[in-house]
């Protein structure tokens, strides 16, 4: 079963991700530990991106997309399937990604949505504070210290303002939209409800799955 898995920062794709990648067997595939083999075993594509790393310069797509076909195309993959976690991020990389599974005759059989309200992620990534003096994290929500703490000895760092996280979700939207639509086409997207809990997110993801066994 090879699957891709898409959702919003703060959705719980990587705690999804991970149940399935257990449950069913896959290999797991996200584009950091993609690289960081490529580069660690000089293949030909792993050395171009470090050449673009080492300059400071972002990798260039047409590198990315050679990255994760050269992944693709390894034994463990036609033996396991894959569950492809943070690419395509553009509909560009999408397309490239159809082109290489094509040519790798392999099939993609499901792309997983966890679909979560913007505004509750917004809620949920933006709760988080850290304590002055000790550096311990809490969560105003979630996980907040003692009843009746002083405010004044927290601080919030800039990536989990209020402002920053929603122009973060934004721009994930825009980009994510026209990837979803791409995949809706082709009959492959299965929206999961993100707002309940773990077990029953994982619950409906294995019903969606079974149905594509």
């Amino acid at each position: 079963m090879n699957l891709l898995i898409m959702g919003l920062p703060g959705a719980g794709k990587g705690t999804q991700g991970a149940k399935i990648v257990e449950k069913f067997g896959l290999i797991h595939i996200s584009t950091g530990d993609m690289f960081r083999a490529a580069i660690a075993n000089q293949t030909e594509m792993g050395l171009l991106a470090k050449s673009y790393i080492d300059k400071g310069e972002l990798v260039p797509d047409e590198v990315t997309n050679g990255i994760v076909k050269e992944r693709l195309s390894q034994k463990d993959i036609a033996e396991r399937g894959f569950l492809l976690d943070g690419y395509p991020r553009t509909i560009e990389q999408a397309q490239a990604l159809d082109a290489a599974l094509s040519a790798l005759e392999i099939q993609l059989d499901g792309v997983i949505n966890i679909d979560v309200n913007p505004e509750s992620l917004v809620e949920r990534l933006s709760g988080r504070i850290i304590h002055k003096e000790t550096g311990e994290t809490f969560h105003k929500i979630f996980n907040p210290p003692a009843a009746g703490y002083d405010e004044n000895d927290y601080y919030q760092r800039e990536d989990d303002k209020p402002e920053t996280v929603k122009r973060r979700l934004d721009v994930n939207i825009s980009q994510g939209a026209p990837i979803l639509e791409h995949y809706r086409k082709e009959n492959l997207v299965t929206d999961i409800e993100g707002n309940q809990d773990i077990q029953d997110v994982f619950a409906d993801i294995e019903k969606a799955l079974s149905n594509l066994k």
